[in-house]
């Protein structure tokens, strides 16, 4: 059997509705629109989250919040996540993050002092928490921010 011989899902193709092809197809005369009305013009219909006149629910409801477009989203890597996937004496940047999983987007890494840290490691990351960098150095690594 080759593929185009596999036989189709039943139901998967229907036919096309044919309108306005006389009232013995069922779809005759007003071609399924009615009689009058918005529905029946051509261009007719309603945009979305339109109540038929009555004023919308989202002009409704209050407008609220703010939206800071200039926010800086941090990929967050704690201390203790360091200490499980790194060796001593081994260099952490965002390639080597990127390895074993930890980042996963674009957005600048940023590392967290939740833990504890007893490996001496090089982190070169965007930014640190003050806990974090200390942690760091007190197991005899450095911490150098970039950018």
């Amino acid at each position: 059997m080759k593929i185009h011989e596999l036989p189709g899902d039943p139901g998967a193709r229907q036919k096309k509705k044919r309108l306005g092809r006389g009232h013995g197809s069922g779809h005759g005369k007003t071609s399924g629109r009615g009689h009058k009305g918005q529905g029946a013009r051509s261009g007719g219909g309603t945009n979305r989250g339109f109540e038929g006149g009555q004023v919308p629910l989202q002009r409704r409801l209050p407008k609220i919040g703010f939206t800071n477009h200039f926010r800086v989203e941090y990929e967050a890597i704690n201390v203790s996540q360091l200490e499980k996937y790194f060796d001593d004496g081994a260099t952490v940047d965002r390639a080597a993050l990127e390895k074993v999983r930890l980042v996963r987007t674009n957005n600048p890494v940023k590392l967290l002092g939740n833990g504890s840290l007893s490996k001496k490691l090089t982190v070169r990351v965007d930014k640190a928490s003050a806990s974090a960098a200390k942690k760091v150095s007190d197991a005899g690594g450095s911490f150098e921010a970039i950018k």
